[in-house]
């Protein structure tokens, strides 16, 4: 066999095990270690009263962040603005649960547990959802599942428009309007049909047009930038760390550190907290993730424009002096 071939087979069987050792720990060690980290929750009612529950949350290894409210309808409206994932309200009648499963049903079962955990023996919580999930997707599973087809539409625009060449204006044009067919489509599915989304229907083909766009303007333009090896660098960061730690299964504070923070930098993650926003609760807080996918994108088309500028100069050719006498 020849050296060269030698070589071949060794980085093959070499590179296997790396790729796969990479993508079981960027898929499976956030899934394993899901748990509650400053996850933001509300205490609402008399201070005398909530001082003990506030006390025993606080406790929990910095499980919970703890937001006081003087009133249930000061705590709903926190819920609903996306401050907090839920909160307790503590009355005379004994303790109330506000939840809202949009956000997350994942959280939302978790503060099921904690709270009946805190409160004494034999009492009764009685749980209210104030945001609750699409019947068409009472656990949200669907709306999870729903934005990875997107991540790869994204991930494929950038990579097909490199491969095929297309620079400057033109491969700016193509990856926006790729976007913006993706965003119609997917809104039609998961909308319209599947019932998993529930906000304005443009708003959200807004946004996810805007994360395909942001996920292929990424890719495309760090190849740009750095040939080839950048199209590994975008599938890497989009597909590999962007999706499983974009927590839309579940909440970006029940992941590890840094996958929970580092997932919300990153398109996917961006998209799917925008759309959440968007979807069920009239774009509350939406605008940090929204900011992200505006860098994004504006940045990976910024680079294919001023890269197919410089290509366009580098290949005219120079004026001829005109012959003398």
């Amino acid at each position: 066999m020849p050296a060269s071939a030698t070589r071949k087979t060794l980085a093959v069987l070499v590179l296997i095990p790396v790729v796969v050792a990479l993508a079981l720990w960027a898929f499976a060690w956030p899934a394993a270690r899901i748990a509650p980290r400053d996850l933001p929750i509300g205490v609402a009612g008399p201070a005398t009263a909530t001082a003990p529950l506030e006390q025993r949350l606080t406790e929990r290894d910095g499980a919970f962040e703890v937001h006081r409210y003087d009133s249930e309808a000061a705590a709903r409206t926190a819920i609903e603005d996306r401050v907090v994932y839920g909160a307790v309200v503590v009355t005379p009648q004994g303790p109330e649960l506000l939840t809202a499963t949009a956000a997350s049903p994942v959280v939302a079962g978790l503060l099921r547990e904690a709270v009946t955990a805190q409160v004494p023996p034999g009492t009764q919580v009685t749980v209210t959802d104030v945001v609750p999930a699409p019947a068409g997707d009472p656990r949200g599973s669907a709306f999870g599942a729903g934005l990875f087809p997107l991540i790869l539409a994204g991930a494929a625009s950038g990579i097909v428009a490199t491969v095929l060449g297309l620079r400057g204006a033109r491969a700016a044009v193509t990856l926006v309007g790729a976007a913006a067919l993706a965003g119609i489509v997917g809104v039609s599915l998961t909308h319209s049909w599947l019932g998993v989304l529930a906000g304005d229907w443009w708003t959200e083909v807004g946004v996810l047009g805007l994360t395909v766009l942001a996920i292929g303007a990424g890719i495309a333009g760090l190849a740009a930038l750095i040939g080839k090896p950048g199209i590994g660098l975008g599938a890497l960061l989009m597909i590999l760390l962007g999706n499983p730690f974009s927590g839309v299964g579940s909440a970006p504070e029940l992941l590890p550190a840094p996958a929970g923070a580092l997932g919300q930098w990153l398109p996917p993650g961006a998209g799917g907290s925008a759309l959440r926003s968007v979807a069920f609760f009239d774009g509350a807080g939406a605008g940090p993730a929204l900011l992200v996918l505006g860098v994004w994108a504006a940045a990976g088309l910024a680079v294919l424009l001023i890269g197919g500028r410089r290509a366009g100069a580098t290949a005219t050719p120079a004026a001829t002096p005109a012959p003398v006498g």
